[in-house]
């Protein structure tokens, strides 16, 4: 069976927000893409505390200046969309306030027919916790967790009541109600993430840094899972990070899915094959602007299409 293929939505400098982002969420849904993603970036540190990712000289890319808020990008497409499952992919649980962002949640989930994934991380750079964040960042996997128990709180039936550390809701009514359970995704990043996900979560969103290693990653999540008792299927949607090119880049040592679209589609194919069900893919960085992001958008679908994924 065909992997499903989803597509970042443009939310960087040099999209138009208020018009780029319905364009090309109308345009992919027509297409045949099945899934719309959002990511999170708040700022852009000059300098920065860390490298990105955190890896100690490793600079961070300048699409990274201006990025939209995920939140509101995704409302935008899902008010130009009838069909598409909408994702967060991801939202960096501790720069937000728990309560605050379940009932974000539910209200897209409700306004959108159902249609909302719930992609949820920890992040990595020390300044944007300096700016956002509801605790430090040695804390942020407690975090993580207390946002997952408000959600299934928020989410559930009324009278909601919760207490936690960072969270009092005393017996109340909370809507709307999403309009369907939210489906979680989370990372499996280390020992502790890879257990949260199997315990917790309906779906792991991995990143596709090459077919082998992606494989090896959900043997291991399925080992997990297996040794933990896990019974009910879990989700996969991959996020495959692109850098298109209009000519191949040539070379051996080709990143995936870096080159034109014949060679990303040749990554897609090599993902694909490893079982997961879902690969997103982020094509915005490079692109100068919405119609360009469109052709290529297409162009990769139709030819990951021909070529059976």
């Amino acid at each position: 069976m065909p992997a499903a293929l989803g597509l970042g939505l443009p939310q960087m400098k040099q999209y138009a927000i208020g018009r780029d982002v319905a364009v090309v969420a109308r345009a992919a849904e027509a297409v045949g893409y099945e899934s719309l993603w959002v990511f999170e970036r708040v700022l852009f540190p000059e300098p920065a505390a860390q490298g990105l990712y955190g890896i100690p000289g490793l600079a961070w890319p300048d699409h990274y200046r201006s990025v939209a808020d995920p939140l509101v990008t995704l409302t935008l497409a899902a008010a130009a969309t009838e069909r598409a499952r909408l994702g967060t992919s991801v939202l960096v649980a501790p720069l937000h306030v728990p309560f605050q962002l379940a009932r974000s949640l539910a209200s897209l989930d409700a306004a959108s027919g159902g249609r909302v994934i719930a992609g949820l991380g920890t992040g990595w750079s020390l300044d944007e916790y300096a700016a956002a964040s509801v605790a430090p960042f040695e804390r942020r996997g407690a975090v993580l967790d207390e946002l997952l128990d408000v959600c299934a709180a928020v989410w559930g039936p009324d009278p909601v009541s919760y207490k936690g550390n960072l969270t009092t809701i005393v017996p109340s009514e909370v809507g709307p109600k999403p309009a369907r359970p939210i489906p979680v995704y989370l990372p499996a990043n280390s020992p502790r993430a890879t257990r949260r996900l199997v315990d917790r979560a309906d779906g792991w969103m991995p990143v596709a840094m090459g077919a082998s290693q992606l494989s090896e990653q959900w043997q291991r999540v399925r080992d997990v899972a297996a040794e933990r008792g896990r019974t009910r299927a879990l989700a996969v949607c991959a996020r495959a990070n692109a850098r298109y090119s209009a000519t191949a880049v040539p070379g051996a040592g080709r990143r995936p899915f870096h080159g034109n679209a014949t060679q990303i589609v040749e990554d897609l194919v090599a993902h694909a094959a490893t079982g997961v069900p879902e690969i997103m893919i982020d094509l915005q960085g490079t692109l100068r602007d919405a119609s360009q992001l469109v052709d290529v958008a297409t162009e990769v679908y139709e030819t990951a299409r021909a070529a059976g994924v």
